[in-house]
């Protein structure tokens, strides 16, 4: 136990905290908020508090808990919305109100509720760490895989209706025995272990065409989406909790506006899970993090949830977590930083930034789980970054980018035209791409690298002739050039656009992408052919097919046989104008 001896903000200094280690969780003052140790000398230490420090005082008592911040991972999880500390606010609000009492404490697990457990071992079974010792049903998408702590022999397991406190088991450990139940706590900053770190090599199939066809994000990759306000930055995050091929989401609003974070927490609630017709919540964990709560929390919040995102990728789970924005984590560093009177770095952010932002980052992969059965697991971390006045020059953009593998920039000028996503195809880039592409050859069709590689010559080809149409116009090009701007016209609207809330075009298969961009391009390669045997570009464009082709986007995933046959009726389209 300490005393309070200096309080500037979210920082407070304690004396006479001897044997207090780095990162210990503190209780502070006589309403005992909740902070975290970030620096210590000699026998003072300093904290950053996790609430509002208004009215302590100097020589209020501060005692620390002698452990780092932790969170209680169990059964229950699931369908909840967490504070940045896995406070849950549901329960709160019931408690005390609509705003957050200081000080308050509530269990992040309701310790009171009963689950089922169906044990999967029997009695002298030889257990592992990471083994699977039996499962309940958590929520009716999601069965909750309760794992072995310890290395040993099973004594007990039992089955029926139990508390996450209640004991469910014991494994022998050499002489002593260890009590199982069905809840455990984990440090918030050491990363979950695993067995093995796997290549990435499975993609990440979100059904944006963008994404999924040039800058494709493999399973248990890292991206990053920068972009000004209005961008749609919001709206790609929920695209991609919603449709991409990962059984759980954890959503992290760190630091994000409190109008934009209650949008999220009303509308997901309501959002129907396109795979099953469940709710969208049975697999999902929110985490509110508003801009107007104590900035010290922002960090909390991250960490706790890649630490929620690591426990169920240990169960077997692929797991997508969307963080909605680094850049207001960074902002919360550098007004830390600026409190504890640290010599800063570029743009008055914290020298450390780098070393922080990949520390989070690298928790993401997919894994081969720790226990005796090989299962596999992964964590995607899809991060958004808000950079001031949308320029990504800047320090927070630039060591996200040295860490992550995608980079999908938004582009404020696409947004105002109302391009949705307002993905930039020539700033974009995907370092996935080569380990992919076996996949995509043996999965969709053999010639998926030369479609992809053919459409992104075209759209460099035309960024090059717009320099030229600006000047002098698009009809004194040549004919073959006007008809490339007239295909990557073709691209750019009827495959890159894609409209989030038209209940067809909202989601491509693979299949549908790549059946949309061969049509594409089939028209492409004949109308080059047939200016080449002197037909008019006015007459090429007159075909009747471009208007099928328009409407691709709307054809449904039941009926790709039509868009299959648009191929052939491409072909037989061209053969009438030739023969004319």
């Amino acid at each position: 136990m300490g005393m309070l001896k200096k309080i500037s903000g979210p920082v407070v200094v304690a004396s006479g905290m001897a044997g207090t280690k780095m990162y210990d969780v503190a209780k502070v003052g006589e309403m005992e908020l909740m902070g975290e140790v970030i620096k210590i000398v000699g026998e003072d230490v300093t904290i950053q508090v996790y609430e509002d420090t208004s009215g302590l005082k100097p020589g209020e008592k501060v005692v620390s808990t002698g452990e780092p911040l932790s969170l209680e991972l169990g059964p229950g999880l699931l369908k909840s919305i967490y504070d940045g500390i896995q406070r849950p606010l549901e329960l709160i609000a019931k408690k005390c109100g609509p705003f957050i009492a200081r000080g308050i404490y509530v269990p992040p697990i309701d310790h009171k509720k009963q689950w089922e457990f169906q044990p999967y071992m029997k009695k002298g079974a030889k257990v592992v760490r990471g083994d699977i010792l039996g499962v309940v049903q958590e929520t009716e998408l999601i069965e909750h895989r309760i794992m072995s702590q310890f290395d040993g022999t099973l004594e007990v397991l039992e089955s029926g209706n139990f508390t996450i406190e209640e004991d469910i088991g014991k494994i022998k450990i050499g002489e002593k025995s260890a009590d199982v139940q069905m809840a455990s706590r984990w440090f918030v900053r050491k990363p979950r272990p695993y067995a093995e770190k796997l290549d990435p090599n499975l993609p990440l199939i979100t059904g944006q065409r963008i994404v999924d066809m040039f800058f494709p994000i493999a399973k248990g990759g890292t991206a990053c989406v920068p972009g000004p306000f209005g961008s749609g930055k919001t709206v790609t995050q929920h695209q991609f909790a919603k449709w991409s091929d990962t059984q759980l989401v954890v959503y992290v609003g760190c630091g994000e506006r409190g109008n934009e974070m209650t949008e999220v927490l009303t509308e997901f609630p309501h959002l129907i899970d396109p795979k099953s017709g469940k709710p969208l919540m049975e697999r999902t964990v929110l985490i509110a993090n508003t801009s107007n709560m104590p900035v010290a929390a922002r960090e909390a919040s991250v960490y706790t949830g890649i630490t929620i995102a690591e426990y169920y990728r240990d169960m077997g789970y692929d797991v997508s977590l969307m963080a909605d924005s680094t850049s207001r984590w960074a902002e919360a560093m550098r007004e830390i930083g600026g409190r504890l009177e640290e010599m800063p770095g570029e743009e008055g952010y914290p020298a450390y930034l780098a070393r922080r932002l990949a520390e989070f980052y690298e928790r993401a992969g997919r894994v081969q789980c720790l226990g005796s059965d090989k299962r596999h697991g992964s964590v995607t971390v899809i991060g958004a970054v808000s950079p001031p006045g949308g320029d990504i020059n800047e320090p927070v953009s630039q060591n996200t980018l040295r860490v992550t593998k995608v980079f999908l920039a938004l582009d404020a000028s696409l947004a105002q035209r109302r391009h949705f996503p307002a993905f930039h195809w020539l700033r974009s880039y995907s370092l996935y791409t080569n380990n992919l592409d076996n996949w995509y050859l043996t999965n969709i069709s053999s010639d998926w690298t030369r479609l992809r590689s053919e459409a992104m010559a075209l759209l460099q080809k035309e960024a090059e002739l717009q320099e030229i149409v600006q000047l002098v116009g698009p009809d004194a090009l040549p004919e073959k050039e006007q008809c490339v701007l007239n295909t990557t016209k073709m691209i750019r609207e009827d495959f890159l656009q894609q409209s989030a809330f038209h209940e067809v075009d909202t989601y491509s298969s693979m299949q549908k992408q790549y059946l949309m961009l061969r049509n594409i391009l089939k028209f492409h390669e004949r109308a080059m052919a047939t200016i080449d045997l002197g037909v008019q570009l006015k007459r090429i464009l007159e075909i009747p097919i471009r208007e099928k082709i328009a409407r691709m986007k709307e054809i449904p995933e039941a009926e790709l046989k039509s868009l299959d046959a648009l191929g052939g009726q491409i072909e037989a389209e061209f053969e009438k104008v030739a023969k004319k």
